[in-house]
């Protein structure tokens, strides 16, 4: 064996990774060894390779997810630092957002009144479109004062099934809030959204489920709920941030860095549930509470949406419309322009200050 090559123990050391994080890089085709062994399996690293191993490193010290960096060393050193750049905004942006929730938590537990004392109400619209290929339309959109939702069914029963499952959450939406937590409220909400869809499914449980993404508006917070893969955006100060992850196989795959994003759009498992609303297969939704500020606009949508539309362009169109009507008719004309493979449906709401 050559002198400028270590062993994977002698590398390891050398770039502060470890040798089972080192196998599993090279499984991901991240950092392959120089060399490998043919009869004992053992693994070789160049000298020249420690460079590329300490910027993992260094990266996977920032928490960048695996797929992200493979992408980063991918890059010429000008356009890395641009994109470790645009990720660390990212990750300051959704740490802000935690902070908020924090310091709400913090203040709920203790019994703080908020200082801002600003009353807020939501102006929204919601539509669903059959699109262009689909034969029939099996979401359903729904926005009031209080609740907004989007649900999409899939199997024989998939109408009446998302139906199903927003009309149970409609009880909710009402001027005066029943008592209790708000999510625990969500949280027994989704169980009758369950019963609901087991009765629409009248007989074709098998095949047959719904998603759910609802938010429900308290006078100076949201609470989310979420399961399946329609997602929920919030969009602040020009800034567009998906708040929901897709409970999805390739979602589940991006997330341990088996499978890139742009990997993931034509990959023959992108539309595979992990997570619905099924008669036969309680799950459990994703709940938290998000706070909301003046001049924040809310987008809920089914995949229709978001499997056509890139991000840029939905942050675009969020920008662009002056109201929430014209917003939700924008970005389902452009998932039509873009084939309209699939039943589309938006509801977007955005936070303004009450009238006095």
């Amino acid at each position: 064996m050559s002198r400028d090559m270590l062993t994977i123990g002698a590398f390891a050391k050398a770039c502060r990774l470890s040798p089972k994080a080192l196998r599993l890089y090279d499984e991901l085709d991240l950092l392959r060894p120089s060399r490998v062994d043919p009869d004992t399996g053992y693994r070789y690293y160049a000298v020249e390779q420690l460079e590329q191993a300490r910027l993992v490193a260094w990266l996977r010290r920032l928490g960048m997810p695996l797929a992200r960096i493979r992408q980063v060393c991918a890059l010429r050193p000008a356009d890395a630092a641009h994109e470790i750049r645009a990720y660390w905004a990212q990750v300051e942006a959704e740490t802000a957002a935690r902070r908020d929730l924090a310091e709400f938590l913090v203040r709920h537990m203790s019994g703080t009144p908020r200082k801002d004392t600003t009353m807020l109400e939501l102006r929204y619209s919601a539509h669903s479109d059959r699109g262009l290929v689909r034969p029939a339309n099996q979401d359903t959109a729904y926005a009031g004062a209080r609740l907004l939702a989007v649900a999409d069914g899939c199997g024989p029963a998939g109408a009446p099934a998302s139906s199903a499952a927003v009309e149970a959450l409609r009880f909710l939406d009402t001027d005066e809030l029943p008592a209790g937590n708000v999510l625990n409220l969500l949280e027994d909400a989704v169980q009758g959204a369950t019963e609901a869809v087991r009765d629409a499914a009248n007989g074709a449980e098998e095949d047959t489920g719904t998603t759910l993404t609802a938010l429900l508006w308290t006078g100076s917070r949201l609470a989310l709920v979420h399961i399946g893969d329609s997602r929920a955006y919030l969009l602040r100060d020009g800034a567009l941030f998906r708040i929901t992850d897709d409970h999805t196989v390739v979602q589940a795959m991006i997330d341990e860095g088996r499978l890139t994003p742009e990997e993931a759009t034509t990959h023959p498992q992108r539309m595979l549930l992990l997570k619905a609303l099924s008669p036969t297969a309680p799950a459990t939704p994703d709940l938290r509470l998000q706070d909301a500020e003046p001049g924040d606009r809310y987008l809920l949508c089914s995949d229709g949406l978001s499997r056509v539309v890139p991000d840029a362009a939905i942050r675009h169109l969020l920008n662009s419309a002056p109201a929430p009507d014209a917003a939700v008719h924008a970005l389902i004309a452009a998932a039509n322009e873009a084939g309209g493979p699939d039943n589309v449906s938006c509801v977007v709401a955005d936070v303004v200050e009450a009238a006095a």
